[in-house]
């Protein structure tokens, strides 16, 4: 135990002194904050203000909930596993430096090793992820807050959730990685593609039928959905009290993907949930089934030949 705590607070230490890897970490949030901000933010906002009916009376304060809401959900969704990758490769740097060989003739059990990686990365993305959700609470504050308490600690549950799912994706696939190269490839398809394919830089919504339909069986449409019902609901129903047409609110929320529907089926959030926690369940298996064939390979190169 003693060794396995000493490992964590090592690794979570070098993430936040190496700053390359650090700030290669917020580069996704940064990216979504100059998009929203130059861009996408008066696109919403216009397409928000053209919904209004005649004789409807919205306030800036509501569109501008409306789209903090969509920010809000767009950074952690991203953030939770591009900040997972970042802070994963620690583990990937120390394979091609020999610092995890250093390790392993130590000896510290391979086990161990492979569990104190995965726990840093999952409280270094948490610390990030929830500071970026304190910025975009503030954010929210200053432009239209419309949270309950209740949404609040639902965000933070969320937030929770989605740092254990980006900890296990990139737990598996940065396991296989072995060069530096790979690193930086990884890295990049991870903060480019990820955004759109989860429903983060535009909503699915907005993709053609054929290509939302393949979408509907990734896990991250889910975990998208999930956070901008959390971060949205709050706004929309104070737009129903104001006097917003329900057929209005629906096409909203159709067109920002809180609405999903699974080949016609409606998907609820009990839903959701389950399609989160059975990805985080079923990718555990997949993290010690890894593990369990490289302890065990490990183990064979330390026999003695005869």
């Amino acid at each position: 135990m003693k060794q396995f705590i000493k490992l964590v607070k090592r690794n979570v230490k070098l993430f936040f002194k190496d700053k390359g890897l650090f700030f290669t970490s917020l580069i996704t949030p940064l990216i979504l904050l100059v998009l929203y901000a130059t861009f996408l933010g008066n696109v919403f906002q216009s397409s928000y203000t053209s919904a209004i009916p005649d004789g409807v009376e919205i306030s800036n304060k509501m569109i501008n909930g409306l789209v903090s809401g969509q920010l809000f959900a767009s950074i952690i969704a991203v953030s939770c596993v591009t900040v997972a990758f970042c802070s994963n490769m620690l583990m990937v740097q120390d394979k091609i430096s020999g610092v995890r060989k250093d390790f392993l003739i130590a000896p510290v059990k391979q086990h161990v090793l492979a569990l104190s990686y995965f726990v840093a990365t999952f409280i270094n993305t948490l610390i990030v992820c929830l500071f970026a959700s304190v910025l975009c609470f503030g954010y929210t504050a200053m432009v239209g807050w419309y949270f309950s308490f209740v949404d609040v600690l639902l965000i933070l549950c969320d937030v929770v959730l989605l740092t254990l799912f980006g900890t296990l994706l990139a737990s598996i696939v940065n396991s296989f990685l072995t060069s530096q190269g790979q690193i930086s490839a990884v890295g990049t398809i991870v903060s480019s593609v990820y955004g759109f394919i989860c429903g983060a830089y535009m909503p699915i919504a907005t993709f053609g039928k054929g290509l939302q339909n393949v979408l509907m069986f990734l896990p991250s449409t889910y975990t998208t959905t999930l956070i901008k019902n959390h971060t949205m609901n709050g706004v929309l129903d104070a737009l129903l009290s104001a006097g917003m047409p329900e057929d209005v609110l629906n096409g909203i929320r159709q067109a920002n993907d809180l609405n999903l529907s699974f080949f016609g089926n409606s998907v609820s959030i009990g839903a959701i949930y389950g399609v989160l926690v059975g990805t985080i369940l079923l990718l555990l298996g997949v993290f010690i089934l890894v593990n369990f064939r490289r302890q065990k390979r490990h183990a064979q190169k330390l026999i003695p030949v005869k």
